[in-house]
C-alpha cells in the first residue's frame, strides 16, 4: 500500500463525511465542511496520480481503485445535488451514463490487450465538473449566472468527451474473432 494508494483509499474514505455534512442541516457551517471535504477529496485524486507517474509507483490496485474513487466521489455528490435540487436529474443520467460508457468501453480494449489513455476532452470536463459541483455546494446566490453556465459547459464537455473518446477509439468495438 504505497503513498498513492493510500491517498486514493482517504478519497473513498472521505466520501460519506461529504455526503453526511452534505445532506445534513445540523450547523450553518454543514456546506462548508462538505465543500471542504469535497475539494480535499478532488485534490487527493490530481496528486495520487501525479506523485505515482512521477515516483514510478503504479500499481493494479491504483489502476482500478483509482478511477473507481473518482467516480463514486462525483457521483455521489451529484446524487446528493439532485436530492437538493441544485441540478436537474437529466443532466444527472448524462454525466453517469459517459462514466458507465466509457468504463465499458475501457473493459472491452482491456480485454483486447488495448490501453486508452485520458483525453484532453475528459480532462476538461473533470475539471468543469469538479468546478460546478463546488460552485453548487457554495450555493451562492451571487454566483447562480456563474454556476449555471459552468453547468451546462460541463455537460456540453461530458457528451463532447464521450463523442471524442468513441470516434477515436472506434475500432475497439469491432469483432476481431
Amino acid at each position: 500500500m504505497n503513498l498513492p494508494n493510500k491517498l486514493t483509499m482517504f478519497r473513498v474514505i472521505l466520501i460519506p463525511f461529504f455526503v453526511v455534512f452534505l445532506l445534513v442541516d445540523i450547523t450553518s457551517v454543514d456546506k462548508w465542511i462538505a465543500l471542504a471535504i469535497f475539494i480535499v477529496a478532488s485534490l487527493t485524486d490530481m496528486l495520487d496520480g501525479k506523485i505515482a507517474r512521477k515516483y514510478n509507483l503504479v500499481t493494479n490496485f491504483g489502476k482500478f481503485m483509482d478511477p473507481l474513487a473518482d467516480k463514486l466521489l462525483v457521483c455521489s455528490a451529484l446524487i446528493c445535488l439532485v436530492a437538493l435540487e441544485r441540478i436537474p436529474a437529466w443532466m444527472v443520467i448524462v454525466i453517469i451514463a459517459r462514466e458507465f460508457i466509457i468504463s465499458g468501453f475501457r473493459l472491452v480494449a482491456s480485454d483486447n490487450g488495448v490501453v486508452i489513455a485520458a483525453s484532453y476532452w475528459g480532462k476538461f470536463k473533470t475539471t468543469f465538473q469538479i468546478i460546478m459541483i463546488c460552485l453548487m455546494i457554495a450555493d451562492l446566490e451571487a454566483l447562480q449566472l456563474l454556476t449555471m453556465i459552468v453547468t451546462w459547459v460541463a455537460v456540453i464537455l461530458t457528451v463532447v468527451s464521450l463523442v471524442d473518446y468513441l470516434v477515436k477509439n472506434k475500432d475497439v468495438m469491432k469483432d476481431t474473432k
